[in-house]
């Protein structure tokens, strides 16, 4: 394999960009000529392709979201959109592709893979919801900006003898959520894995608040039937049975913003490399990820078969630390 080009899809998650540098700079190690995708499908459907090379990914380490940009393509859902976008590539000598995102990104690569098409995705999303790797590329770096948000509403919190409800990511996958309250000490979590009664937090503040504390912290994911809006729509009327006068704080897009940590972009400067090792030893149409703190890959057929869910015990854990 002589020519690949690299895109990046859905949803911008920080190390991306360490992960594109490790592409490129790996596959001219392979003597392969790489090339970028400008705006994910949207750029592959439009033929938007820029040869990179090891200097045109200099001083992209250590910067957040993608610097081949992403953007939405509906055209690329219809199989025209995917026979054109494999015409494209064909046109360009383009002989292998990798993918880096989340689940959407990963349902485009596995559909071009169907077609015949040599292509190898790399585990990029903030959610942690992707299965075939235990933590993917931009988790790291988004639960500690989450964690600092946290932090800080604790001394506020703590100043003015008020309870919180923080909501974070988590459209489907409550993993954000759920570290965020465990490391960041709060009396629930809320997660669109559990199903959560409204009044059991209710009471979950209480205790805080007869228990002699001069604060209370609730983490909740997005997309739980009580998030954070909801949860203080069900409090407004009767916020003296919470003991706490009671704020909320969306934290919204921020999660995805700022630095990557060294432990995203060493995790994505292995799966880069994963990624063009994957061509050249001859297996495509996987997913590379983290897998017991070891590379692995996972068929793309069996990525997007399969649910990735949290593990019980962590779930359980939060419940029993938040007392």
């Amino acid at each position: 394999m002589k020519r690949i080009a690299v895109l990046t899809s859905g949803g911008d998650a920080p190390g991306m960009n360490a992960a594109i540098r490790s592409v490129v700079r790996v596959g001219i190690e392979a003597k392969m000529d790489v090339y970028g995708v400008n705006r994910g499908y949207a750029g592959l459907v439009g033929g938007s392709f820029i040869q990179l090379r090891a200097r045109d990914v200099s001083g992209i380490l250590e910067k957040g979201g993608s610097f081949l940009q992403s953007a939405r393509c509906p055209e690329f859902k219809t199989e025209e959109g995917q026979m054109k976008a494999l015409h494209v590539l064909r046109e360009n000598g383009i002989e292998g592709l990798v993918v880096i995102g989340g689940n959407g990104s990963q349902t485009g690569s596995y559909a071009l893979s169907k077609r015949g098409f040599p292509v190898v995705g790399i585990a990029s999303t903030i959610d942690n919801d992707l299965y075939g790797s235990d933590i993917t590329i931009g988790v790291d770096t988004a639960l500690n900006v989450i964690l600092e948000a946290v932090d800080r509403l604790k001394i506020t919190a703590s100043s003015h003898e008020r309870a919180f409800v923080i909501e974070v990511m988590g459209r489907d996958c409550g993993y954000l959520a759920l570290m965020a309250g465990i490391a960041g000490g709060a009396e629930a979590v809320i997660i669109p894995e559990v199903e959560t009664d409204p009044e059991l937090v209710a009471e979950e503040i209480r205790s805080a608040y007869e228990r002699g504390k001069n604060h209370a912290l609730v983490v909740v994911a997005e997309g739980a039937k009580y998030n954070a809006t909801r949860l203080a729509s069900y409090f407004s009327d009767n916020h003296e049975r919470l003991g706490f006068e009671l704020r909320v704080t969306i934290l919204g897009h921020v999660q995805r913003g700022g630095t990557p940590s060294a432990f995203d972009r060493i995790l994505a400067s292995r799966l880069g490399e994963a990624a063009v090792n994957a061509f050249v030893e001859g297996e495509p149409g996987v997913l590379v990820g983290l897998v017991n703190d070891q590379i692995a890959r996972t068929p793309l057929d069996v990525v997007n078969s399969r649910k990735k869910s949290l593990d019980p015990r962590v779930v359980n854990l939060a419940r029993v630390l938040a007392k």
